[in-house]
Parts: structure tokens; sequence; C-alpha cells
């Protein structure tokens, strides 16, 4: 089965839950698993940006992908987030960190070192030489710095036999439209940005890597299902029901916004690792309201 009929729909990027002494909370996020699950969503990312990832050491990695692995009990697909801008530290953790359970790795562009398109290149080229599993590029440029040019993602796309799809989160609409124009047949293409998730499906993505679906796992996956089917219509009444939730749970910080969700819902307590700290109370309360209705 290729990745485009098995990462069709939503899938979840993992929040990680912590305790009071942040510690994880492997009680709250086995919750959170199958809460989104048992709501529909299609497969899990472990170890997303908004698992909180550089905070994590990589001994806390290697036990978030286990417990994944244990509590999913392959009921879905798991797809493991292994990104960064080390690529040479990058190939050892291919290398070292348990994917035997996973259908591909899920990559962020290196940020702060901003690489020419060549290094953006020969980076991912590195990473899927050494990789056990498909490797699907993340764009995020808002968050990296750098953008992966449509040109770079159709280059590795049809030059790197192990570049199986991407997560794009450019924002670029016309970007999104060349790169499913000129992408390989089999190349997976989701969106990465819940609030574009609608109408990029409509221009031919195949679904959504979603933050979203932590909180809202049956609507927005729902929605992204009658989307699929072009049954358009009926997804956007869902959408336009989701729209004040995505700007609440982005306006100040992920997965700041998601965090308080889960919480609101009895699912986590509400701690983050620095740098990142918990919603201010008024955005907090105007969170805990839509949710109420």
């Amino acid at each position: 089965m290729d990745l485009r009929t098995q990462l069709r729909g939503t899938g979840v990027a993992l929040v990680t839950p912590f305790k009071s002494n942040l510690e994880i909370d492997y009680d709250a996020l086995g919750r959170v698993i199958d809460f989104v699950i048992t709501d529909g969503v299609e497969y899990v990312v472990t170890l997303g940006t908004t698992g909180e990832t550089p905070t994590l050491s990589k001994q806390e990695k290697i036990s978030l992908i286990n417990f994944t692995y244990e509590k999913v009990n392959k009921r879905v697909p798991v797809v493991v987030g292994i990104g960064g801008n080390d690529t040479h530290a990058l190939i050892k953790d291919l290398e070292e960190f348990p994917l035997h359970d996973s259908v591909a790795v899920l990559s962020a562009s290196p940020y702060y070192s901003k690489p020419s398109q060549n290094g953006l290149f020969q980076h991912y080229k590195a990473l899927a030489n050494a990789s056990p599993k498909p490797i699907i590029l993340y764009n995020v440029p808002s968050r990296t710095g750098r953008n992966i040019n449509a040109s770079t993602t159709i280059q590795l796309a049809h030059e790197v036999d192990n570049i199986a799809g991407i997560k794009e989160a450019s924002g670029d609409m016309a970007q999104c439209m060349q790169i499913l124009r000129d992408k390989p047949t089999d190349f997976l293409v989701v969106s990465g940005d819940d609030a574009l998730a609608f109408p990029q499906i409509a221009c031919g993505m195949e679904g959504v890597i979603s933050v979203a679906a932590n909180s809202f796992p049956k609507k927005f996956s729902e929605m992204v299902r009658l989307a699929l089917k072009a049954d358009n219509k009926t997804a956007k009444i869902l959408n336009d029901e989701l729209i004040a939730g995505y700007e609440l749970l982005f306006a100040e910080n992920n997965p700041a916004g998601v965090k308080a969700a889960l919480y609101e819902l009895g699912l986590i307590e509400n701690y983050l690792r620095l740098p990142v700290v918990p919603l201010s109370e008024g955005l907090h309360t105007k969170l805990k309201t839509y949710l109420s209705k």
C-alpha cells in the first residue's frame, strides 16, 4: 500500500502532555491518542513540532515513539517526526530511533541556518539515503526562515527515490498548485495549515497533518473526508464552524492554544516547557467559550 493511500485524510500532530513537574504525562497522552482515533482521524504523527520536540531529550523522544506504537496498537498508521538543522545528527537519529512500526518519517526543513535551495536538496537527499522509511518533507517557512521552493520539492520528488511526499505549510497557494501540477503521480501532498486545508484539498491535496485535530478530531476529520469526496458544500459548513477555532488555537502560540483546548476537554494538564508558556487568561477564556458552544 503506498503512502497516498495510507495517509489520505487527517493526520494529527500529537501534543506531548506534561505533569506539573514537567515530566511527560503518558497517561494523558494515551487519553489524547484514544480520543483522536475514536473520533475518526486517519493517522497520528508523533514528535511533530506540536509535540514540543525542541525541548525533548533523545531518550524522551525514543520513549514517546515506543509508547505511541504500543497505545495505537496498529489501529491507524504512525508517522515519526525527525527534523532539524544538523544533518549528521539527524542521520544518526534515523539509524537509532525505533522506526519499525512507522510508515514514514516527517522531517521539518532546517531552521535558523537558512540554507540555499541546493543546501536543502542535499540535506534531504542525505536523510533519504539514510532512512529506513520514506521521508515526507515538511515546509514551514514561517517557522524555519527558509522556503523550500516548488522547484526544489519537485526535483527531490523526481530524483530522490525515498522522498515520498510533502507537508506543505508555506501558505502560498500558487506554490502549492505548482507542486500539485508537476509532482510524480505517487507523490503525497498534504496541507500543513489547518485554516487552508479545505481549499488546498479542493486543489488536489490528499489531506492534512493537523494541530486542530487534537482538539476537534470528529468535526475536522469529517470536514476533510467530505472535501476529499468533493462534497464541498457540506465540507464548507463544517469548516465555517471551525474557522474561529483555528484562529483561537494559533492566536498566541502553538501548542499553547491546543493544549488549553485539551485541558478544557479534561484530557491533559495545561503545562508547557519554556520558552513556550500557556495562553493568556483572556484568550483562554475565549477558547473555553468557543468549546462550550
